[in-house]
């Protein structure tokens, strides 16, 4: 298959979470699986030989974990019809060309995204000057070279609908990446938000590994475009979602859920930009 692997990416990173290898539902047809400290979702009821479709792709040497937990939801040897990609920065693709290798499926993304997993583009590499915690400082071992999938990368459909994913819409929400999407359900408010947003603070090791829930913006040492991940937030909290699932974090709902993005989005300057960092003065 036209498939490259990059040695950076396919390397193991050793962070994790208290809530790694476990899923939780939403509702009857989202789960959000952990795979050390990123989600992936599997999209589709559950029940053996169900048609589904997995968002993401979780850490580097994540596929056979990935496979495992589809397996125990969907049945053995039942691949998604799809695999969407809400960004592709290594902790949402480490698993791809793994998974790739058993399940003859298309990959999409936004346009935008396109060149960092057909090996044409690398994303810049991590702030690790960034005002932060702990994890900002460790992020200068985070790989951020493309991969290349070769023709499994299909571009999104330019109408807005999700590949078998009926009555979703994607979503154009930059900042994080100039091609990041999320995904949303008008008929519930379900969000699939990648990092757009997430529910714990990325940049803090301790509260990482403890989950501990806190709304909050993208993580400070991948996000190159301030202006435009605070316009996401808003985008994403004037949507008012009912459940969202982020790519780092539990699950959120209810007033919780709505009360916080709302002043994530109206707060975005003091909540989410850090003080100083190479992408905050300007440096890309």
């Amino acid at each position: 298959m036209d498939m490259e692997r990059s040695s950076s990416t396919e390397r193991f990173q050793p962070v994790t979470s208290v809530n790694s290898g476990d899923g939780i539902p939403l509702g009857e047809d989202l789960y959000s699986y952990t795979n050390q400290v990123v989600n992936v979702i599997f999209y589709g009821k559950p029940g053996i030989g169900n048609e589904w479709v997995l968002i993401d792709a979780g850490m580097p040497k994540s596929g056979g974990k990935i496979m495992e937990a589809a397996g125990a939801r969907f049945g053995d040897n039942n691949p998604p019809k799809a695999i969407i990609l809400t960004h592709a920065h290594f902790d949402h693709i480490g698993g791809l060309i793994d998974l790739l290798e058993i399940w003859d499926v298309p990959v999409y993304a936004h346009q935008l995204e396109l060149p960092y997993i057909t090996g044409k583009r690398d994303y810049p590499d991590p702030d690790v000057t960034v005002e932060g915690g702990l994890v900002a400082k460790m992020s200068k071992m985070f790989p951020h070279e493309a991969i290349d999938i070769g023709s499994r990368a299909r571009e999104l459909p330019s109408d807005g609908t999700v590949p078998h994913m009926t009555g979703w819409r994607w979503i154009h929400t930059p900042g994080h990446t100039e091609g990041h999407v999320s995904l949303f359900r008008e008929s519930d408010g379900s969000l699939i938000a990648g990092d757009a947003f997430v529910t714990v603070k990325q940049d803090s090791l301790y509260k990482v590994m403890t989950q501990e829930l806190e709304v909050s913006g993208p993580p400070v040492y991948l996000t190159p475009d301030w202006e435009s991940a605070e316009q996401s937030v808003k985008t994403l909290a004037q949507l008012q979602p009912q459940a969202a699932i982020t790519g780092h974090g539990v699950p959120a709902t209810g007033e919780y859920l709505q009360n916080e993005l709302a002043a994530l989005a109206e707060h975005f300057r003091e909540k989410a930009v850090p003080d100083h960092g190479k992408f905050v003065d300007g440096e890309k």
